[in-house]
């Protein structure tokens, strides 16, 4: 633990299997396993984690356990984690372990290591009391059993249990024991500025005990170019199975042209953190899976479509976010940024230089920036990266120059603001 404890609400979810420590330790570890964990922790009063996490080149956002919803969609991880992060996860009728569930795949585990795990032989160590550490765990033990978690095990510091596949045994028990309802019919995709339920959310219906809600995925790397069952099976309105399928083709082709005009995304090993600000259907990530980059894929809130879920369904990772408002990050934390009509999509809803603006924050020096949109749009957007004092240019479509659809590329500079001039007396 680098020599001291974590602080409170330190957490990570994962796209396969993992999570992560202070300062993603093991985050970074399972990322060199093609394990792609997402932390988040909050914003620190001793050390910013979220900010060192990034600087190693592992995903991580600053986040919190409150009231509002995790920013991501239902049926998202495969595993969460906690080690020693101090949550109260038994208080406030198990709300905190009801939003894991929310955001965990059928079938998905929990982990949870340090306090209260081990009470045993740790209670003097903790300097807490035997008796409240005991029900401490008894209330999880409880919480989870509400949720209809099966505990797999319990050995030293580490306890694991896991989210059932479906609820067809859940609702039998709900009808004998009364425990914890299911949640009403509101989208448990929505995420943005979303209260947190204490209701359970109810998976999708099956139509017998060994089928798995939603739909089965495919093993990784298969995951990546497989179809999303939340496209597969319809759920997503207004995305047919060939679509998705020429999106995936299209990016390939989109990415291969991209890197001849920006020679740094070229180069292997020049980026590590990439921010896609309107992924869709996360094409742009998924040409570039056999590069050493991550893509962290941000769907709009203001999007027609929330493809969020069919994002993390592919094995990648993602967040919601609204781009008239900051980005739960730190500054310079991102090596390049791409987005797809992002400014005709935000168009009389807040100002083109905030937005820009935004990017330049959390945009590291002689990062490289990649927008596609209309011509009309992206001179726009090239004046205000001037006075920003970025290098850039606008291209031709990969089409060819009578494409009213235009590529712009920059590259931020390092530069100082000049002092003041002092006046002559």
């Amino acid at each position: 633990m680098r020599g001291r404890n974590p602080p409170e609400n330190d957490f990570s979810m994962l796209k396969s299997v993992g999570a992560t420590k202070i300062v993603a330790s093991w985050g970074a570890y399972l990322l060199s396993r093609d394990i792609l964990a997402v932390s988040f922790a909050p914003r620190d009063t001793h050390e910013a984690q979220v900010q060192f996490a990034l600087e190693r080149g592992v995903p991580a956002l600053i986040g919190v356990l409150a009231s509002i919803r995790l920013p991501y969609p239902s049926r998202a991880f495969d595993m969460a984690h906690c080690s020693r992060c101090l949550i109260p996860w038994g208080k406030n009728e198990g709300i905190y372990l009801t939003e894991v569930d929310r955001v965990l795949r059928p079938g998905g585990y929990w982990i949870l290591s340090g306090p209260p795990i081990n009470w045993e032989s740790h209670s003097k160590g903790w300097e807490r009391t035997r008796q409240s550490l005991k029900e401490e765990q008894d209330t999880i033990e409880k919480v989870a059993k509400s949720l209809c978690w099966k505990k797999l095990v319990q050995k030293g510091d580490l306890a694991i249990w896991q989210k059932p596949t479906n609820h067809i045994h859940c609702k039998i028990t709900r009808r004998v024991f009364e425990n914890r309802p299911f949640c009403a019919a509101k989208d448990p995709d929505t995420a943005w500025y979303t209260k947190m339920e204490k209701c359970l959310t109810p998976l999708p219906e099956v139509n017998n005990v060994s089928e798995v809600s939603g739909g089965e995925l495919s093993n990784w790397p298969d995951r990546l170019t497989s179809v999303p069952p939340r496209i597969s099976s319809g759920s997503l309105k207004g995305i047919t199975v060939d679509m998705f399928k020429e999106n995936t083709e299209l990016w390939k082709k989109r990415v291969a042209y991209y890197k001849t005009l920006d020679y740094q995304l070229a180069e292997r090993g020049r980026y590590r953190n990439l921010l896609d600000m309107n992924a869709y259907l996360g094409g742009f990530a998924a040409a570039l899976i056999d590069d050493p980059v991550w893509v962290m894929n941000t769907v709009p809130v203001e999007a027609e479509l929330n493809t969020l879920g069919s994002i993390y369904e592919r094995g990648l990772i993602g967040t919601y976010q609204n781009w008239c408002e900051a980005m739960s990050t730190y500054p310079r934390t991102y090596d390049f940024i791409h987005g797809d009509s992002v400014f005709s999509l935000y168009q009389n809803r807040c100002k083109m230089e905030d937005i820009l603006l935004e990017m330049d924050r959390i945009l590291r020096p002689k990062g490289s920036v990649i927008l596609r949109d209309d011509v009309d749009v992206l001179l726009k957007v090239k004046n205000f990266a001037d006075a920003m004092q970025w290098d850039s240019r606008i291209a031709d479509h990969e089409k060819g120059p009578h494409q009213r659809e235009k590529i712009f590329v920059a590259v931020k500079q390092y530069w100082t603001a000049l002092p003041p001039q002092q006046k002559s007396t």
